[in-house]
């Protein structure tokens, strides 16, 4: 089992770290000007490169995860009100994850309207959700 917590840990936080740098190319993406047609080709790409392998981060560490929920049952029976709560954020994180694909979609379409400031903020939730995991996770608050 501590193999596979471990292995769960070194995912989830690979996984946010592509979900840490990804909106950080939004910013780039934003700013790049209108003309610079071979910066902004580079960015998409380094932009779809690190979606697909954030995506395959987040699968296994899901996974794992899952393993440790339901196999091992870390998490399951009473006073485990944190799990619930860290679902939860596991469930946004997953949202936010997909959200960045479709703001990469935009970028991509040539059809962002955000502006860099925009995605500043943006990129700070990724940070907000896995302290809040983390917290969750090491503390137990309920």
């Amino acid at each position: 089992m501590l193999w596979i917590k471990a292995f769960h840990i070194i995912f989830v936080a690979s996984w946010f770290a592509g979900l840490f740098y990804l909106p950080r190319i939004f910013v780039n993406l934003a700013s790049v000007p209108a003309d610079s047609h071979a910066e902004r080709e580079r960015l998409l790409l380094m932009a779809h490169r690190l979606y697909r392998f954030s995506t395959l981060l987040m699968v296994v560490a899901v996974l794992l995860g899952l393993v440790l929920w339901l196999y091992f049952g870390i998490g399951r029976g009473p006073g485990n009100g944190w799990m619930h709560a860290k679902l939860a954020l596991v469930i946004v994180a997953i949202g936010y994850h997909h959200g960045c694909r479709a703001l990469l979609r935009k970028f991509e379409q040539a059809a962002n309207k955000r502006s860099e400031r925009w995605f500043r903020f943006y990129n700070e939730a990724a940070v907000l959700i896995f302290a809040a995991v983390v917290v969750l996770v090491v503390v137990k608050p309920f």
